[in-house]
């Protein structure tokens, strides 16, 4: 599912919020969900960044760094023949994990731009103990830990590895890096653990709760966010638009052979 935030303000606890939210799709808003952002770009008050959750991957192993699956490299073309007709985007980073890189080295060859070297402070959350395992070999072994982290009562850290607070403590500096870069549009290829631990920090939200924002992110989506300029604050535009996939369920990750 692809949900709109809508511009809403709220205090609370002597905080600003802007969090109201609900599936697009209930509100008629199609042009959305055909990527037609052109009425967001009039109306909106600063820079944009475009969080893009890398294509897939070749191996289905927790965490592994290694290059795009064939399926991959098909979804990166997608996004990038979709991000073409934009005709907007100044830069583009990525964590600097291979299949981050690869994936924003085919946008860049496709919109005509060089992406800047990855950073790792978009990297994927640390997973520890967990990396290089099977789907089968973690609920085996760590079955305890997994039910507890989907239980949504603390924000757990993987054994060896981080929690969300710890990605985000690493990732909005880089975020708030590029909102004053001074572009007005900038792509960021990153990962699926560190967009949610982002959208849970700047709404604000606990980061226990970050697994609760959509089910699923697809491979290639696309999560934008608005810089205000005046305020120092990001909104949530639009969070997992995967709509250059549509017609396409080999490409989205109920697919996946584990």
């Amino acid at each position: 599912m692809m949900i709109w935030f809508i511009p809403d303000t709220k205090k609370k606890n002597g905080i600003w919020y802007r969090s109201k939210f609900c599936d697009c799709k209930s509100i008629g808003y199609y042009g959305m969900i055909r990527g037609e952002f052109s009425d967001f770009n009039t109306r909106r008050l600063g820079m944009r960044i475009y969080l893009v959750r890398h294509a897939r991957q070749c191996s289905p192993l927790c965490n592994v760094n290694v290059e795009l699956a064939p399926e991959g490299i098909e979804q990166a073309e997608r996004l990038a023949v979709r991000m073409k007709t934009w005709n907007f985007v100044d830069t583009i980073y990525s964590s600097a994990l291979l299949r981050a890189v690869q994936t924003a080295k085919i946008l860049g060859g496709t919109l005509g731009i060089k992406p800047q070297p990855g950073d790792a402070a978009v990297n994927e959350i640390e997973f520890g103990e967990l990396t290089g395992l099977s789907d089968r070999e973690i609920e085996m072994r760590y079955g305890a830990f997994m039910e507890q982290r989907r239980a949504l009562l603390a924000d757990l850290a993987f054994p060896g590895g981080e929690c969300g607070a710890d990605v985000f403590a690493r990732a909005y500096p880089f975020l708030q890096k590029v909102a004053k870069s001074g572009q007005e549009h900038a792509v960021i290829v990153t990962h699926g653990g560190t967009i949610r631990a982002i959208l849970a920090g700047v709404l604000h939200m606990e980061q226990r709760y970050r697994l609760a924002l959509t089910k699923t992110l697809e491979n290639t989506s696309v999560t934008i966010l608005e810089y205000n300029r005046e305020r120092n604050w990001f909104t949530v535009e639009t969070v997992n638009d995967y709509a250059h996939l549509a017609g396409h369920p080999e490409l989205l990750r109920s697919a996946i052979k584990r």
